[in-house]
């Protein structure tokens, strides 16, 4: 297990070819997916052959970003993962995304995931601009997204090929700077 980062009560760390039941059980709950799919669970063949590979790609090609598996750090369970990855391969502009379990939601785990992320990219990833998005009608994401102090920069409509229940509302971008982030920072230090 190769830790990439450690806070007060998550370990986020690589995935490995061992976390393909923790993945699709993740993906099995039409709650967790409801925004993504509209509620289908991930094949187990797509996380095995799509999913997993392309996070091992990123993790050769970025190293220090792509998609952290996120524990429990104390007893270990499997709590979901984080998304901390490259937008257009370029890394001053990074995506930030999360997909927990539902019995870990309502704690603060995915606030306190994002905010150390944050924290790592602009100190020492050389991450300038953090972009999070999600459907208009997820408010419990952008709740998130707000806390981690990213904030709205616009509503836009994507095509997709099945509509999901609330897209007709759009997605919305919500975006954080490193120049805004650093005397926020400093303030909360």
């Amino acid at each position: 297990m190769e830790t990439f980062l450690t806070t007060e009560r998550l370990v986020l760390r690589r995935f490995t070819a061992a976390d393909v039941d923790a993945l699709v059980e993740l993906d099995a709950d039409p709650e967790v997916t409801r925004y993504l799919s509209g509620g289908r669970p991930t094949p187990r063949a797509v996380v095995e052959d799509t999913l997993l590979p392309l996070y091992f790609d990123h993790y050769r090609r970025f190293g220090d970003l792509g998609w952290w598996a996120a524990e429990e750090r104390e007893g270990g369970a499997f709590l979901g993962w984080f998304e901390f990855r490259p937008v257009d391969g370029d890394r001053a502009e990074v995506e930030l995304g999360y997909r927990l379990r539902r019995a870990a939601w309502g704690h603060g785990y995915a606030t306190e995931g994002s905010r150390a992320l944050i924290r790592r990219g602009f100190t020492g990833l050389g991450v300038e601009r953090v972009v999070a998005f999600t459907m208009a009608v997820n408010s419990g994401s952008r709740r998130v997204m707000e806390k981690a102090g990213l904030s709205y920069v616009r509503t836009f409509r994507e095509e997709y090929p099945e509509m999901i229940a609330g897209s007709e509302h759009g997605e919305v971008e919500y975006a954080l700077t490193a120049a805004d982030w650093r005397p926020r920072a400093a303030r909360a230090a």
